[in-house]
């Protein structure tokens, strides 16, 4: 697995939150046809429409916080107040080291957000912020095969030029999918790029985001909220031209 060259080496199991993105449908896709059918989501969600906040503040923590375990915990205010420091900082831009915000108490954003999990749903971002991305313009044009063969090789760069690149995963015009994910590392063969990925909706395991060279494509696997198969990718909150 090629990672990114960092001090901090990204764990799935240290550096996710540990709550989910809530959906708001519940889906049920037919194994045979591939047909999708939708129902709301019972009880509702309390927490939804966040992916593109999530996926942020989890780069976000990665790059800006240093968590000190061996430092006494502090009160809900002063950890909200960190939070909001973190939040507030630039997703496009790293951190020196040496700058990095201490969270002291707990040893990643994991363990934070099981015991905090109110205060950072509270303070990460709104639910707009997930739909007023600068780069989702890019969504509405064709997307070609070169486009994307170039978007695989700028997602392998990007791993040196920042600690997790964050990619918008979508079908247009028929919105079938509009997420976004957080890729953290990959795997290359002569026939495939296999990316490792944490992805909110799914905080229990990691996922996989794959790019057919031959074909010029990304595929997604199934899972609880797609039918599986191919759709455009995109890089976001990135600091160079497309």
């Amino acid at each position: 697995m090629t990672t990114p060259a960092e001090i901090r080496r990204f764990q799935f199991e240290r550096d996710t939150f540990a709550f989910a993105h809530e959906l708001v449908w519940k889906y049920h896709f037919d194994p045979v046809t591939g047909a999708m059918t939708t129902y709301k989501s019972d009880p509702p969600p309390t927490y939804y429409h966040r992916c593109f906040v999530l996926v942020r503040a989890t780069r976000l923590f990665f790059d800006y916080a240093r968590f000190a375990p061996e430092l006494p915990k502090i009160g809900a205010p002063a950890y909200e107040k960190i939070i909001r420091q973190i939040i507030a900082s630039n997703p496009r831009k790293k951190c020196p080291e040496e700058n990095r915000i201490v969270i002291p108490g707990f040893a990643g954003l994991h363990s934070f957000s099981r015991a905090h999990e109110q205060i950072l749903k509270a303070n990460c971002g709104a639910a707009w912020e997930s739909y007023f991305l600068r780069s989702h313009w890019r969504m509405i044009f064709k997307v070609y095969g070169r486009f994307q063969e170039k978007m695989a090789e700028k997602l392998k760069r990007s791993f040196q030029k920042r600690s997790l690149p964050l990619v918008h995963l979508f079908r247009f015009p028929r919105i079938t999918i509009n997420h976004g994910i957080v890729l953290t590392g990959f795997t290359e063969t002569e026939s495939q790029i296999e990316f490792a990925a944490y992805d909110p909706n799914i905080p229990e395991h990691p996922v996989k985001l794959v790019y057919e060279k031959k074909l010029k494509r990304f595929t997604f696997a199934p899972n609880i909220y797609w039918g599986g198969g191919v759709l455009s990718a995109m890089e976001i909150f990135c600091d160079f031209p497309y």
